[in-house]
């Protein structure tokens, strides 16, 4: 075969793989567009919360209350308490992490509102609500093992109040175990997981015991409280005989932190070594 027809015959070749190429792409097409389509979907949806700073709030308001007025059901939401107006939702990062949110619009940790008269117990509610993080984990964890979290307002990407439910880190749990027999309405300083934060064990988690208002005492203006992160765990096993810790800090104390997230486990993995 001449040189030229064997370069006719390979470009006959290439044609013909490149045609039947094209069909079965065509023919796929349909699929690879929902596909895609599928795929845009969740990496919009992941990104919906860095880029929106008010996703919460809309999955609250326009979402689960909805829901649970029409329909009885909490919708997004695991759960919706109308009358003590609250949700929680399963946050998407973490094997076991909740959300408490109110279902008033209130921004964060500098709001007023969270002080103000008649203010719910959000602490209270968010810590009702652990059994959420157990049934997760499909697991009963002692109350020191189990944590809520606040972050300040410059660390956090959402501007609608939402408190941290999660498991502890077990180191953590360990090192805030010292200060388990605490005289109750102290505060005691300690440097946790490199970091300062200022520790009370408490009674209750309502009333004077409530953590907003314990912080606030002294940070009494929202600028000051905007700085604040607060973390509560129990001081013990079981927290209705032991007592909780409030662990707080914020960006103004040196060496201090504007989030105590860090000390929570997303990964529960304290669940596992049990």
């Amino acid at each position: 075969m001449t040189t030229s027809a064997t370069a006719r015959t390979q470009s006959n070749v290439a044609r013909g793989f490149l045609q039947r190429f094209l069909q079965r792409l065509l023919h796929r097409l349909p699929r690879l567009s929902i596909t895609l389509a599928a795929a845009v979907a969740a990496v919009s949806c992941a990104r919906l919360s860095t880029v929106d700073s008010n996703a919460l709030w809309k999955i609250v308001d326009i979402r689960c209350v909805p829901s649970q007025q029409t329909t009885g059901t909490p919708g997004q939401c695991t759960a919706v308490d109308l009358d003590k107006r609250y949700v929680v939702l399963k946050d998407i990062f973490g094997r076991s992490q909740y959300l408490l949110m109110p279902t008033d619009r209130i921004t964060g940790i500098e709001s007023p509102l969270i002080l103000a008269p008649g203010a719910k117990d959000y602490w209270r509610d968010a810590w009702d609500s652990r059994h959420y993080v157990q049934q997760a984990v499909k697991r009963e964890l002692p109350d020191d093992q189990l944590g809520l979290e606040i972050n300040s307002e410059s660390r956090r990407s959402q501007n609608q109040l939402h408190i941290h439910i999660d498991c502890m880190r077990r180191d953590i749990s360990a090192a805030l175990a010292t200060h388990a027999h605490d005289a109750p309405g102290e505060w005691r300083w300690d440097t946790i997981d490199g970091k300062r934060y200022r520790i009370m064990r408490v009674s209750s988690l309502t009333g004077a015991d409530n953590p907003f208002r314990i912080v606030a005492h002294d940070n009494p203006n929202a600028a000051t409280m905007a700085s604040q992160t607060i973390l509560v765990t129990g001081a013990g096993a079981s927290a209705s005989t032991d007592g909780w810790l409030i662990v707080n800090s914020g960006i103004d104390v040196d060496d201090g932190s504007g989030t105590a997230e860090g000390l929570l486990d997303h990964a529960c993995r304290v669940a596992d070594a049990h």
